[in-house]
């Protein structure tokens, strides 16, 4: 493993590139990343890089969130078939459809979704910051895309607006139950329950915490609490552990894996590296429409 780790160093200088890491990634790729966070965080990141390349570890959307910002740099992804369930269950065709039959409807469209799905919204939203963008709206009436559940916890925090639901979810935060968490909490009475916006919604009704995976960080940081049953992807714990030593962080599911963002490997790294592949490419006028809905959420 050392050897390959000197080998990506190497190339890294060579070809005047940079690793951004999403904090679901294996353990071993966050060490080897210049920059680790969530969508929102590596998105703001990559607009202040000076390398040519970007090798986004992560999924397909991410990547193509960061070659949307960057056009002009070379944007590559170590395994081209890391892609998001939740992103592909809604097609531009589908909300097409939507927009017509709701015509006085805002679109709020999750990062978690492709380009051309981006490209027909009004604007884009982060786990971190859906309410915020919802407040933002004059619209009154707003649909949200593709994720069910992150609109719902959007909607709650605002009752005087009106809400419809894209019916996607994500299949790895679907692991997560009430039955599961009370037990956990039998055996961890002082553990505080951590969500991100992506479970069910009868897990954010017992949660403590509803939170992104940035949000985690800060929100583990400053509690008084030494423990933690955490509700996202396991490769989240890795990064808080990392972070907060001396407090424990208890998976609120074993099962909570990414099969996707786990397709991402150090050997992969290498020879993306190496063979500069796979490079992401967004159509021009897809790109420049997505643009905007993501820029209407970075100004916010």
């Amino acid at each position: 493993m050392q050897d390959i780790t000197h080998k990506i160093a190497a190339l890294k200088e060579e070809k005047n590139a940079i690793i951004l890491a999403h904090n679901y990634q294996l353990p071993e790729i966050q060490d080897i990343a210049d920059y680790v966070g969530d969508s929102l965080e590596l998105a703001r990141i990559s607009q202040s890089i000076a390398q040519e390349t970007i090798l986004f570890c992560g999924v397909y959307f991410m990547a193509e969130i960061t070659k949307i910002l960057n056009p002009n740099k070379t944007v590559l992804m170590p395994d081209q078939h890391a892609g998001c369930p939740m992103a592909n269950m809604i097609s531009p065709h589908q909300l097409l459809a939507e927009k017509q039959a709701h015509p006085d409807a805002a679109v709020i469209c999750y990062v978690n979704s492709n380009a051309d799905v981006k490209a027909l919204s009004t604007i884009c939203c982060t786990s971190a910051n859906g309410v915020r963008v919802a407040q933002a709206l004059k619209e009154n009436k707003i649909l949200c895309v593709p994720d069910k559940y992150l609109g719902s916890y959007i909607a709650n925090h605002l009752p005087a607006k009106q809400f419809r639901f894209w019916p996607g979810y994500c299949p790895t935060h679907m692991v997560f139950s009430k039955e599961g968490l009370l037990k956990l909490k039998e055996e961890y009475p002082d553990a505080k329950i951590v969500a991100h916006p992506e479970c069910r919604l009868d897990v954010q009704e017992i949660a403590d915490k509803i939170c992104s995976t940035s949000q985690m960080i800060r929100y583990a940081q400053e509690s008084d609490a030494k423990q933690f049953i955490i509700c996202t992807e396991l490769g989240m714990l890795y990064r808080l552990q990392k972070e907060n030593s001396g407090k424990e962080f208890i998976p609120g599911s074993p099962n909570a894996i990414c099969p996707n963002m786990k397709l991402t490997t150090v050997e992969k790294i290498l020879w993306s590296l190496e063979r500069s592949e796979f490079e992401i490419t967004v159509e021009e006028q897809i790109r420049a429409k997505a643009l905007q809905s993501i820029e209407r959420m970075l100004s916010l």
